[in-house]
């Protein structure tokens, strides 16, 4: 088994043994994702990032990976498929030969 696959049902046992699959529709698994990743930008604000606390960090990044698997789970994505996808995409939008070395966004390589 995959360690995505066991780590999803993992969370889904979690969740149903709570019922609360009725709670987790795509949007609210949204909504709940992006407050997720505003409470893992919160360790950052007015800090390096070597001062951030790194166990929050990792706390607040477990829970924004948890909402992640469980959106794709309801749209019954294959979460080792859709980022291989991405990957290819951001591959043509950012050629090695413009892209290296700078931060700029594809539009202006």
């Amino acid at each position: 088994m995959s360690d995505i696959k066991e780590i999803t049902e993992a969370l889904i046992k979690f969740r149903n043994e709570r019922d609360w699959e009725q709670f987790h529709n795509p949007k609210d698994l949204a909504v709940a994702l992006n407050i997720e990743a505003g409470e893992l930008l919160e360790n950052f604000l007015w800090k390096s990032h070597e001062e951030a606390d790194k166990e929050k960090v990792k706390e607040e990044l477990a829970d924004v990976l948890a909402y992640s698997l469980l959106l794709a789970e309801k749209y019954k994505f294959d979460v080792k498929d859709i980022l291989l996808d991405k990957i290819k995409k951001n591959g043509e939008k950012y050629p090695i030969e413009k892209a290296k070395g700078t931060a700029k966004k594809y539009n202006e390589l």
